[in-house]
C-alpha cells in the first residue's frame, strides 16, 4: 500500500481557517494525504459561518472540531510530514516541537473575524472570501512535484480522477451554499434558492483571493 502523507494544519483558535484547510485536502485528495488540524488556544466549537462554508460540499464533517496543537506533540501522536500554519500565531516561532521534524510551511490567510466592527452581509463575504483562498492554498498544495509524483504513479488509475470530481463537486454546489451563509448570517431561517453555476477548474484561478503562494 503507498504510504499517505499527513499533513498538520495550524491557526491560533483552530475554528475556522485550519478547519476549512483539514476538511478541503481530506475532501480533494484523502487518498493521498491524511488531514489533520488544531490551536494553540482552540475555541470551544467550530465558527457557525465556517461550517455553512463547508455545507453541503464537504463529507465528513462530524469529524471536525477544535482541538489543542498539544494532543500531536506526545509521544504517541501521529508523525506529521507537513505543518502548515495559517496566521502568525501559529507560526514555527511559536509552534510546539511535532515529533519527526516535520516541513514547516507557512501560508498567508487573513482571519476573517479580525477588523472592524462587519455588519453580516460583510462578514459573510469575508468568509466566502477565505474559503476561495484556501481552496486555492490547498489546490495548490496537491499539486506540488513532490506529492504529485504520487498521484501519477498510483496503481489506481480513478485516483487523479477523484481529485478533480471532488473539486466539482465542492463548487458546483457552493453558489447556493454561499446565498444560505449570507442568509444565516443576516438572521434569516430558510435557505435562499439559487442556479448552481457550472464549475471547472478554471474557476479556482478566478476566484477572489489575496493568498500568498506556497512558501
Amino acid at each position: 500500500m503507498t504510504r499517505k502523507y499527513k499533513v498538520l494544519f495550524l491557526c491560533r483558535d483552530n475554528s475556522i481557517r485550519s478547519i476549512m484547510a483539514e476538511a478541503l485536502l481530506r475532501e480533494l485528495a484523502g487518498h493521498r494525504f491524511d488531514a489533520f488540524s488544531a490551536g494553540s488556544e482552540p475555541a470551544a466549537r467550530i465558527h457557525p459561518l465556517a461550517l455553512a462554508q463547508l455545507q453541503p460540499g464537504i463529507s465528513r464533517r462530524a469529524i471536525l472540531s477544535p482541538k489543542s496543537w498539544l494532543e500531536f506533540t506526545g509521544e504517541w501522536a501521529p508523525r506529521m510530514d507537513v505543518v502548515i500554519a495559517l496566521d502568525e500565531f501559529a507560526g514555527a516561532l511559536y509552534a510546539p516541537a511535532f515529533p519527526g521534524e516535520p516541513l514547516f510551511l507557512d501560508w498567508t490567510i487573513a482571519d476573517p473575524l479580525v477588523g472592524t466592527h462587519m455588519g453580516a452581509d460583510e462578514l459573510a463575504r469575508l468568509f466566502d472570501k477565505t474559503f476561495w483562498q484556501i481552496v486555492r492554498q490547498v489546490s495548490a498544495f496537491i499539486e506540488l512535484p513532490q506529492y504529485g509524483a504520487h498521484a501519477a504513479n498510483s496503481a489506481h488509475a480513478g485516483e487523479a480522477a477523484n481529485t478533480i470530481d471532488a473539486v466539482n463537486s465542492i463548487s458546483a454546489i457552493h453558489a447556493v451554499n454561499a446565498a444560505n451563509v449570507m442568509s444565516v448570517a443576516g438572521g434569516g431561517t430558510k435557505p435562499v434558492r439559487a442556479t448552481p453555476a457550472h464549475f471547472d477548474a478554471a474557476a479556482v484561478a478566478s476566484a477572489p483571493s489575496d493568498a500568498a503562494a506556497c512558501t
